[in-house]
């Protein structure tokens, strides 16, 4: 079983309420960002540029009148072929394990469950995730792991560990790219069932030749998110 049905499984033996990550509403537009090899949109130069990147995903949303952008479990992207922050001996990094949620810097982040603040780090390396917090749920006895990267450094201010989060609350909002790991601004949301050691980071993308392993840590985030079915 991997990870994604043993997350379905013990949902539906779930007693709470799953509340929102990002404010999106049932009438608004949502945009599928490729960013894939087959997008040729995304050449060398474009991805090399921080600013020029930032301003083509803000056209792609501006052109397509949505106010978000939407996409990227197990996607194999090339974005990261331009940061050395993925650039790993022989295999590059490039398989994308979360959901990126692209939208203004600013937009307001909520936690979908009931838990714990697990750990927060300020990842502040060049493509890396910038401020991130991780929370701690327990769904029917499954302990799940949440992730929230990207952030503007303010989400991080009077954090404790062990801190309670109830489900629905604002804990944190999108960072610009002055802050974010110099992304355009958007949240990258991912579960997991095991942090491995780890506290405040976790890879949010592998190598090819990994993604079995983390199929069966890293469940889709659409099980909780409830939006690829209007992409």
């Amino acid at each position: 079983m991997d990870a994604s049905e043993l997350l379905v499984q013990h949902l539906q033996k779930y007693p709470l309420r799953v509340s929102k990550v990002v404010d999106i509403k049932p009438d608004d537009c949502l945009l599928h960002m490729d960013l894939t090899a087959g997008n040729s949109e995304l050449n060398p130069q474009l991805l090399k540029d921080v600013q020029a990147f930032d301003g083509w995903v803000t056209k792609k949303l501006n052109d397509s009148g949505c106010r978000y952008g939407v996409g990227g479990y197990m996607e194999n992207r090339v974005i990261y072929a331009s940061r050395e922050h993925f650039d790993t001996d022989a295999e590059p990094r490039s398989i994308h394990l979360g959901v990126d949620i692209w939208a203004a810097a600013g937009t307001p982040v909520y936690t979908p469950l009931d838990g714990i603040v697990h750990s927060f780090l300020d990842n502040d390396n060049f493509g890396d995730y910038g401020p991130t917090i991780v929370l701690q749920h327990d769904i029917a006895g499954l302990t799940l792991y949440s992730l929230y990267g990207h952030l503007n450094r303010a989400s991080l201010n009077n954090l404790t560990v062990g801190q309670k989060v109830n489900s629905g609350q604002h804990i944190a909002s999108f960072g610009n790219l002055d802050e974010n790991g110099n992304w355009p601004p958007h949240l990258h949301f991912q579960l997991m069932l095991d942090m491995e050691g780890k506290k405040g980071d976790y890879p949010g993308v592998c190598r090819p030749s990994e993604k079995g392993r983390y199929l069966k840590n890293v469940p889709d985030p659409d099980i909780l998110l409830q939006i690829n079915n209007r992409l």
